[in-house]
């Protein structure tokens, strides 16, 4: 990259923190200085990396001059593949990135670089639009696209396929990685998209695989994926209590919808298991009878969040007058969804940080003919306080491929924000890491409901 490329690139911070912190996550990693310097060499036309056999690929982008000014951005994780971009000359950059955290770091670093930014364009227009689907809109007629590798092959399956189908006949997909979280599966998924995949020699321990040809032959996408779940955990969970009104609906199997990024995929992780195994013990919620008023909800950041789509709209009182569950972190919705079948009349609200889980949860209460609202943001940051009854959490305990509880503590303390004065937290998590006392200072007072060798499951009562 040039000077002035990495001059702009070093003023980028890991946001929200700062990148102070020595064991703390870095603004500009390994994988995205190679990414960058593969799509620098396509842009200028020139040879590019080698590959592991160690000749040069003049091929790899035919026709590719700098006049090229689109690159389309996928996974980006602090806004540095859509910056460096931006620095390299390209004009406009479309990104999709599937955490709303990232989406933040973007909006905050490209704050930063404004001024060098404008003075590497020399006065031209440039910028970048961010998508908050993966969507065909966002790839689209690219001849480039950057890629930080998933750790999900369901995740890049979802990725290649729609690159493949959407994308330019002469795109070249850069897919870059940390050597140690690479398999050989991930060379075969982009295989059965592309008709040639070769991989760059490594580079500070990372390495790229780069995808050309899309195949003609590729069909409907894989994902989502669809699944009648009939485990009985769910089928009790889902079964209104005694004194539901009469009729409520009564299931023997739930539908679950789940995009490639979306966490277990159609299938029931073995911890929301768990706790859904003890939903006898859950609170009876009070119903507030037949809908009588307009669907109302929390505030949503633009562009994020759609209540309705893809959904049955049913009028119902408003949110003071009305009974109302949470799923903290809803994945692919099938915890919204129980919410929605065990507690007819209670408003469901459903919130993720991740763009395919959000899109997952439509589809899934969509499927069982639930009506829920589904918000996209930071460990529920937009949920009104004191506005909830009761909050169902599975929090997360890995941050891309990094152990990280930060996440869980943020939700503790949206849970004791949002719950009203005696409504109850019920959270599964790893028994290994001792959550009690984190909850009992974010919610109130807890307690042990049921443990086994894997997870614990408690029961956190708010305070007034």
């Amino acid at each position: 990259m040039s000077p002035a490329a990495e001059a702009v690139l070093a003023l980028l911070r890991p946001f929200p923190e700062d990148g102070a912190r020595a064991d703390g996550p870095v603004a500009v990693d390994a994988t995205d200085r190679l990414l960058l310097d593969e799509a620098a060499a396509l842009l200028l036309g020139a040879d590019g990396a080698d590959d592991e056999d160690g000749a040069a690929r003049a091929d790899v982008a035919p026709g590719r001059t700098a006049d090229d000014d689109r690159a389309v951005i996928i996974g980006d994780r602090f806004g540095a593949l859509t910056i460096g971009a931006l620095a390299l000359g390209v004009r406009h950059v479309d990104v999709h990135t599937d955490a709303l955290t990232a989406e933040a770091a973007l909006d905050a670093n490209s704050a930063l670089v404004s001024e060098p930014l404008r003075a590497a364009h020399a006065g031209g227009g440039f910028g970048f639009t961010v998508h908050d689907d993966l969507s065909a809109e966002l790839v689209r007629g690219a001849r480039l696209v950057l890629l930080q590798l998933p750790k999900s092959l369901a995740e890049l399956t979802e990725i290649a396929e729609l690159v493949a189908r959407e994308a330019d006949p002469a795109v070249v997909l850069l897919a870059g990685g940390r050597v140690k979280h690479m398999t050989h599966a991930m060379n075969d998924v982009l295989a059965a998209s592309f008709g040639h995949v070769s991989a760059s020699l490594a580079r500070q321990k990372s390495r790229l695989l780069i995808a050309r040809e899309p195949r003609a032959d590729v069909g409907a996408p894989s994902y989502p994926v669809t699944a009648r779940l009939t485990d009985q955990e769910i089928v009790r969970a889902a079964t209104p209590p005694a004194g539901a009104p009469a009729d409520a609906t009564r299931r023997t199997a739930l539908t679950v919808v789940a995009h490639g990024a979306a966490f277990a995929g159609a299938a029931l992780d073995q911890g929301t298991r768990f706790l859904l195994a003890q939903a006898d013990r859950w609170p009876t919620l009070p119903t507030t009878g037949p809908a009588t008023g307009p669907a109302t909800g929390p505030a949503q950041r633009p562009g994020t969040a759609d209540p309705t789509a893809a959904q049955r709209t049913t009028a119902h009182p408003t949110t003071a007058q009305r009974t109302t569950a949470v799923d903290l972190g809803c994945g692919t919705g099938i915890l919204a969804t129980v919410l929605g079948l065990r507690y007819p009349g209670a408003r469901v609200v459903a919130t993720d940080r991740s763009a395919a889980a959000c899109a997952s949860t439509r589809a899934t209460l969509a499927a069982n003919g639930i009506t829920g609202t589904v918000l996209r943001d930071d460990a529920g940051s937009t949920l009104p306080d004191r506005s909830a009854d009761l909050v169902l959490l599975n929090p997360p305990f890995h941050d891309r491929a990094a152990l990280s509880t930060d996440a869980a503590h943020r939700m503790f303390a949206t849970a004791g924000r949002v719950l009203r004065p005696g409504g109850e937290l019920w959270t599964v998590f790893n028994t290994g890491l001792h959550y009690r006392g984190a909850l009992e200072r974010a919610v109130g007072r807890t307690e042990h409901v049921a443990q086994n060798r894997r997870f614990t499951v408690t029961r956190s009562v708010a305070r007034a």
